[in-house]
């Protein structure tokens, strides 16, 4: 049985695949394979983000992203992304899991924690408390890390958003912090190096997730 399968005393199915890694790493492109091989095997599933995907969700995208977006404070940015998870994982990841779909996720819980904790130097342990409030425990079965140096992901993006315009220092501590979030929990991580082909990148992860299907 896995941890999400217990969160808040509900017995949910199926599988929660997450994808994380900083600005530029591929996290989009991957996932879109991953939804190719789902289809091609006919296995049930839902393809979602965050910030964004419920209606609360996509009013809070455009507050925390978008570049004309008036100065945030780093404790208000952190509530926003969280009030974002809270509706999305009862509106969207919940429902999907309980109908034992294979559930696909560009960003979740880690990415709050290394963007708005480690990133904006707030305390990623208070951080990572109200994540977990917010999600109800909800806890992937799989965090597929996506690691690349900012200069090659951030660094080469033309028209960024309000966190991909961050700076330097504010993305090397996003990405060494997912580094140490990975150490830390290395039985629900699969990290790759961005830098390789799509190709061999996809099928390291499909491989991974047939293994939590087959078990």
């Amino acid at each position: 049985m896995t941890d999400q399968q217990t969160v808040a005393g509900r017995d949910l199915g199926g599988v929660f695949v997450v994808f994380e890694g900083g600005d530029g790493a591929g996290k989009t492109t991957q996932s879109r394979l991953l939804e190719q091989w789902l289809t091609a095997e006919r296995i049930p599933h839902l393809m979602t983000r965050e910030p964004g995907d419920s209606w609360l969700g996509q009013r809070i995208r455009e507050l925390v992203l978008s570049p004309d977006s008036g100065p945030i404070s780093s404790r208000a940015e952190a509530l926003l992304y969280n009030a974002d998870k809270a509706q999305h994982v009862d509106e969207v990841v919940i429902p999907a899991l309980k109908k034992g779909k294979v559930v696909v996720c560009d960003r979740y819980v880690d990415s709050t924690i290394a963007y708005q904790g480690a990133g904006r130097v707030l305390d990623p342990a208070e951080v990572g408390q109200l994540a977990s409030w917010a999600t109800t425990g909800l806890v992937p079965d799989l965090t597929v890390l996506l690691d690349v140096d900012p200069c090659e992901g951030a660094g080469k993006i033309a028209a960024k958003d309000r966190l991909e315009a961050a700076g330097d220092e504010f993305h090397l501590r996003v990405r060494q912090y997912f580094l140490d979030l990975a150490a830390a929990h290395p039985q629900r991580y699969l990290v790759l190096d961005a830098r390789k082909t799509r190709k061999e990148i996809s099928e390291v992860i499909r491989c991974r997730v047939a293994g939590l299907l087959n078990r």
